[in-house]
């Protein structure tokens, strides 16, 4: 695989990205795709500043290879997390849900590539306006929290490129090779996969939650609670009892009290298939096994390669 801008611009073997996942995404997983090849990212979202602190820490130990952090905006203890990631020298960070302008330009003044996740063509060019280092583009596919366009990968990632100079990183709906292909096809310089390596040894959520993306078929998962922040997650007890609450046409605040606190870690850290939120993608229905994260990354770039040369011949 030849070079491009974003294997340039971070330093790693191939343009494939591993989602910064709140409950999935710790050190472990980090590290194992970025020596695979990839770049790893630990999730911050689910961490408290000194649990994140750790993480990279161990991080740093378990790979020699680049690694990045993704940080939600909406962070409460934001500036704490930001003052880790410097210290720590972290060389990646790949921002979300809020405004770009915020974090980039002290980031990169202390030598950090700041990557900004959106879910529109407006965004993406606010963000290159901000002077971020490259987006990540990601369709309404995707597990956990999403646009509320519902604008599919397939249709984002020319339109955004279209519009954008700046490196492009796909997401949303891409867990294989084909997958892989197909969105560089459609103007991507890399993938961002988050699902796939949910169902990983690696991965730190609980196994219930692993077994059950493996189980899951096309039409089992759903975006919804568009009110909050609407978010794609597996049919399960809570999903209908946020059905049931639909039909009364409820407040906003009868909705932030169904959903409560915590909901994301008692389904996917815990385990609690029934009362959980169980944030994932809809390319779950083509994962079918949990598989050690260096395996996923070795599989879908062989079957990147192989299937580049069966398109050659179209």
């Amino acid at each position: 695989m030849t070079d491009n801008r974003i294997t340039q611009l971070f330093n790693i073997k191939y343009p494939l990205i591993q989602a910064g996942m709140i409950w999935a995404s710790g050190w472990k997983l980090a590290s194992a795709v970025s020596n695979a090849g990839g770049l790893g990212i630990i999730g911050s979202g689910s961490m408290y500043p000194e649990v994140l602190k750790e993480h990279i820490q161990k991080c740093k130990k378990a790979t020699d290879k680049p690694f990045a952090v993704n940080v939600p905006m909406l962070y409460p203890d934001i500036e704490k997390i930001m003052e880790i990631i410097i210290e720590e020298g972290v060389k990646i960070v790949f921002t979300s849900a809020g405004n770009p302008r915020t974090w980039t330009k002290h980031l990169q003044e202390n030598g950090i590539k700041v990557v900004h996740v959106v879910s529109s063509v407006k965004f993406a060019m606010k963000s290159e306006e901000a002077g971020v280092d490259a987006v990540v583009a990601e369709g309404f596919e995707a597990g956990g929290h999403n646009g509320r366009d519902e604008t599919t990968t397939f249709t984002l990632i020319p339109m955004v490129k279209e519009k954008i100079s700046i490196p492009l990183i796909a997401a949303g709906g891409i867990a294989t090779g084909r997958g892989m292909l197909a969105a560089m096809v459609l103007g991507a310089d890399a993938v961002q996969v988050g699902s796939r390596f949910v169902a990983s040894p690696e991965a730190s959520s609980h196994r219930n939650f692993k077994e059950m993306v493996v189980n899951a078929k096309e039409g089992d998962t759903v975006l919804t609670l568009k009110e909050l922040a609407p978010v794609r997650l597996l049919k399960n007890k809570f999903y209908e009892e946020i059905q049931e609450l639909y039909k009364k046409a409820p407040t906003k605040e009868e909705l932030i009290e169904l959903l409560g606190r915590a909901r994301a870690k008692k389904g996917m850290f815990e385990g609690d298939l029934d009362q959980g939120e169980l944030e994932i993608g809809q390319i779950s229905g083509l994962i079918h096994e949990i598989k050690p994260a260096a395996e996923i990354v070795h599989d879908m770039i062989s079957e990147f390669e192989s299937v580049k040369k069966e398109v050659a011949n179209l």
